[in-house]
């Protein structure tokens, strides 16, 4: 049997202190609303949207370990997820906006012609690395 799949969401832990600024940082920079708040077992989730992307903000935590990115090419770390990635229409324009309401560059803009798009990477507010890409860019075709 072959199992098919769809993507649902990505999961963030913050700390109870970081959530409503997390809500506000990912409201301002991207456009996402808050689908759903609810408490269980003693921890706070948010679901965020915008268009079919949805992030699980999940806040239990009393305390974060480690300093946000600066450089992409430096936050490796096998211990955590990475990064995640948001399709963007226009690299250059989405990057132009984050840069705008303050958001530094950690990666990029770059062209990676073998999967045939540009990227760029910034952090959120609790350092959660984002990439942006745009798919075609790399290849001269968007």
């Amino acid at each position: 049997m072959t199992l098919t799949f769809s993507h649902d969401h990505i999961g963030i832990t913050v700390t109870a202190a970081e959530l409503d600024p997390t809500i506000a940082w990912y409201s301002r920079t991207f456009g996402f609303e808050v689908e759903q708040r609810f408490e269980s077992h003693g921890t706070t989730f948010v679901f965020l949207t915008a268009g079919d992307v949805r992030i699980e903000l999940v806040a239990g935590a009393s305390r974060r370990e480690g300093a946000p990115t600066r450089d992409v090419l430096t936050s490796l770390d096998p211990a955590r997820l990475h990064h995640f990635c948001l399709a963007v229409p226009d690299l250059d324009a989405a990057v132009a906006r984050v840069v705008a309401l303050g958001v530094p560059l950690v990666g990029g803009p770059l062209d990676v012609p073998e999967i045939g798009r540009r990227i760029a990477f910034v952090t959120d507010n609790v350092g959660t690395v984002i990439e942006l890409s745009q798919s075609g860019a790399a290849r001269g075709e968007g």
